[in-house]
């Protein structure tokens, strides 16, 4: 499957609060490596958590990316797949197969 058709959605087991432009996650789950962990996203971070709702992919949030920053195409995807899978390695989101 090509990532730029991929979705993802965010796992039910963390919290999400937006403050002062950063976001930040916090794992909930009682069992996970990373319970005492707390994650802080920047403004694009930010955008691309925002756009993790099942629906939206890789592919239209590059675009969002491009439409919103000056950056090329390319750099765009590459940035967001790393980051896409940082969320994913942190087991903060999961894809969705279609």
């Amino acid at each position: 499957m090509d990532i730029l058709t991929e979705c993802f959605v965010k796992k039910e087991d963390c919290v999400s609060r937006e403050i002062a432009g950063e976001t930040l996650i916090v794992p909930v789950r009682s069992h996970g490596r990373d319970v005492n962990a707390i994650y802080t996203m920047n403004e694009l971070g930010t955008m691309i958590w925002n756009l993790v709702d099942g629906q939206t992919n890789v592919g239209q949030m590059v675009e969002a990316i491009c439409s919103t920053y000056d950056v090329a195409p390319e750099e765009a995807s590459e940035d967001a797949v790393a980051f896409l899978s940082s969320l994913e390695g942190a087991d903060l989101i999961g894809s969705i197969k279609g």
